[in-house]
């Protein structure tokens, strides 16, 4: 094992763990794969992450938060309600389908990883509708939505387009038409949302 000369931070070790995944997959992932290409003993790793499982779950939400983070300035933005509620839903669509297209070998990883880490996918999709809950709160203070409970039509919103989001539908994100498909329901979303329902 050669000595590393940069200093072992937990952004680092992340990288790494992503790199090693994506190569053996996480059945075969291990923490001292990890330590290997970074040039340190498996105990370095494991001060900054406790076990396997904290390095597991730590990888998974650093993946996941690219996407809410994305998000965020979009849900954060001052205009037009309904403006930022389609391409807030519309990234969302563009980052999934990108993650499962662009790296097919890492969507697959996190995809079974997602299965082992509980808090971390609800807390992600926690985010998620908490960005959407603020679009549809000043959508309504703006007078454009109607939405008494503006949390739970987030929710509503979010499981509605679950087809353009949920890593289950992967498979259907390359199809032809599917952004069609996304914009009628979206569009079908607006209007229902809408406070003088044109």
């Amino acid at each position: 094992m050669a000595p590393t000369t940069e200093t072992l931070t937990a952004e680092r070790i992340l990288e790494a763990t992503e790199e090693v995944l994506r190569r053996h997959g996480p059945a075969k992932a291990t923490v001292v794969d990890v330590a290997r290409a970074l040039g340190v003993s498996h105990g370095s790793v494991y001060r900054h992450f406790r076990t396997k499982t904290a390095l597991r779950e730590a990888v998974t939400k650093r993946w996941l938060d690219r996407t809410s983070e994305r998000l965020a300035g979009i849900a954060a933005e001052d205009r037009d309600p309904e403006a930022r509620l389609r391409d807030w839903l519309a990234t969302l669509f563009e980052a999934k389908r990108h993650k499962a297209g662009g790296d097919p070998e890492l969507f697959a990883t996190y995809t079974a990883l997602i299965d082992e880490t509980g808090t971390v996918v609800g807390e992600h999709i926690a985010d998620l509708t908490g960005q959407l809950t603020h679009i549809i709160e000043a959508g309504t203070a703006a007078g454009t939505f109607t939405a008494v409970d503006p949390s739970a039509t987030a929710h509503a919103v979010f499981h509605a387009t679950g087809r353009f989001h949920d890593p289950c539908y992967a498979r259907e994100w390359q199809r032809d038409g599917i952004e069609t498909e996304l914009e009628a329901v979206v569009d079908l979303l607006v209007r229902g949302l809408r406070a003088d329902n044109s």
